[in-house]
């Protein structure tokens, strides 16, 4: 295990884990933070031996928002020139899957975070929101574009407008988390899955989470061209003979990641 100043990181198998670690401000999320989280995320998107990243908080929350304190006395001008959402949008080209496992409270920045993972579960009793509006601000690290191509325009509105806290199983219902699991084996669980993601064919991996993304904004023409590139890509990798050869001789496949 590495401790950093905001972030705890080790692996497990072919996992890399980043768990959260502001205990005492229940994982506020400030700059340097997500700083530490980006930066260690691309660090494992370059590692060969890691193929999964599993971002998590503590057993008591995933995290309850934005570091409030380093924000309420900026003004426009030095946001602009911080430009802090800059390290955000790095998240959003790591290319091996990232899943988050969710306890407590994932709200504002949290819940950003937490819309940047390909994949969420949470404990039953988390509960997730964008409370910005009552602070009379907005989402600013994507949750506004995130959460409306999930759950679409109207329940988008509704939820940042009013700013209220959603449980996970109403997030469930809208397709916002994957599955639920009892707060205690939440992480156990969440590493089952990220264990047996870890298994699949890792450029098969990458490039179907390319063509999901770019779904997200093509047309359906479009993206089935993406899709149909990658497709034809695979049978250059000696993944792609390994999976049919394994599946012809009825045995496990041996992926190289090649």
């Amino acid at each position: 295990m590495q401790n950093k100043e905001f972030i705890k990181t080790w692996v497990e198998g072919k996992v890399g884990v980043i768990q959260l670690d502001r205990p005492k401000v229940l994982n506020a999320i400030n700059t340097s933070m997500v700083r530490e989280i980006v930066e260690t995320a691309e660090s494992f998107d370059r590692e060969d031996d890691v193929m999964v990243i599993v971002i998590r908080g503590d057993e008591r929350t995933f995290a309850a928002g934005a570091d409030i304190d380093e924000m309420a006395e900026v003004d426009a001008v030095t946001m602009e020139l911080r430009n802090q959402f800059t390290d955000w949008d790095r998240l959003a080209i790591v290319k091996k899957p990232m899943i988050a496992a969710v306890t407590g409270y994932a709200f504002g920045g949290g819940f950003e975070l937490v819309l940047c993972c390909d994949m969420v579960f949470a404990s039953e009793n988390a509960q997730v929101g964008f409370p910005e509006v009552k602070l009379g601000v907005m989402p600013g690290a994507g949750g506004t574009q995130r959460l409306t191509k999930l759950v679409g325009k109207t329940k988008a509105l509704e939820w940042l407008w009013f700013g209220d806290a959603k449980p996970a199983s109403e997030a469930y219902d809208l397709g916002v988390i994957n599955r639920l699991f009892a707060p205690e084996v939440l992480f156990e669980e969440t590493m089952k899955v990220a264990h047996r993601l870890s298994e699949q064919a890792p450029i098969s991996v990458r490039l179907i989470k390319e063509s999901v993304n770019k779904a997200v904004d093509y047309s359906v023409y479009e993206g089935m061209q993406y899709e149909r590139k990658n497709f034809y890509m695979l049978f250059a990798t000696e993944d792609q003979k390994e999976g049919m050869a394994a599946f012809k001789e009825k045995r496990k496949p041996h992926f190289k990641g090649k």
